[in-house]
């Protein structure tokens, strides 16, 4: 993995990875101890945090675009965002020393969860309602049945510019990023810089088809992180070398053979093809 790409933000499915690995592990546990290494990851003194915590079990996790929630016994909340360059590990040690780590948690069985990289990102005890204020404004989920076609088509005719702006907006929908909404075009054969005006039904549905496919093919894989969770972990990351254009530009593009371009839209990057994609 390269250095730019060690510092990605982690997406829908490798939030939901974590949260599909982690529930057997850490769900029905009790919070021993806390360690917190850096005062700006959670949002309360460390002492208080810490006082808080000891004691509580982790009754189940939720993923909320590309949050998890940590629900507790005790009614509150821990809400993680892991941002650029987060991950998470499970075990008595981690893979570098304690305070390589933001946050650790100590568990019942001796294991701990280390939070890493949250140089941007946070850890916060919250109550329930304090929680869904925090989330009020995060769109809805891909994969929420809800979501028909007709109703993406509708919350996509409201936008105006070009599609992977809104794709990766939160507010659209939670928890698509730089990564997989260039995956999610290049499925969808619709060039990322489209204007969303200019795309006709057929763009549209396919678009939403491949948001479905590629965000579930992903999250089945493991994600794109490198990082194992935990020892002998071989699913984590296992989606890597199976994406087909995010940052693969001057590689040949499965699909025509011809050349990824990369390029910048919005200050994010942009992986496309000139041949499969082209743009409305």
């Amino acid at each position: 993995m390269t250095e730019e790409r060690m510092n990605e933000m982690p997406e829908w499915p490798e939030m939901d990875t974590y949260r599909r690995l982690l529930s057997p592990l850490v769900c029905g546990q009790m919070i021993r101890d806390v360690a917190v290494n850096r005062d700006k990851t959670i949002n309360e003194p460390p002492e208080a945090f810490k006082e808080a915590l000891k004691g509580k079990r982790i009754l189940f996790i939720e993923r909320r675009g590309k949050h998890l929630l940590f629900h507790l016994d005790d009614g509150n909340r821990l809400l993680l965002h892991l941002m650029l360059g987060g991950w998470l590990y499970y075990g008595q040690e981690g893979p570098k020393s304690d305070d390589h780590y933001q946050v650790i948690l100590t568990l019942d069985d001796g294991n701990r969860l280390f939070f890493a990289g949250l140089r941007l990102g946070f850890l916060h005890r919250l109550s329930a309602k304090s929680v869904l204020e925090r989330l009020h404004d995060l769109g809805p989920d891909p994969m929420d049945p809800r979501l028909t076609l007709a109703a993406f088509s509708a919350r996509l005719k409201k936008r105006r510019g070009r599609l992977k702006p809104v794709l990766t907006d939160q507010k659209f929908l939670a928890g698509i990023g730089n990564c997989y909404s260039d995956e999610i075009c290049f499925e969808a054969r619709v060039h990322p810089a489209s204007q969303i005006a200019a795309l006709d039904e057929e763009s549209v549905a396919r678009l939403y088809e491949a948001m479905r496919s590629v965000l579930k093919e992903a999250a089945d894989g493991g994600g794109y992180m490198e990082h194992p969770l935990r020892e002998g972990d071989e699913t984590t990351g296992g989606y890597l070398d199976k994406l087909k254009i995010y940052d693969r530009g001057g590689e040949p593009c499965p699909r025509s053979g011809d050349e990824i371009a990369a390029e910048t839209l919005a200050g994010r990057k942009m992986f496309y093809c000139p041949i499969c994609q082209k743009e409305a």
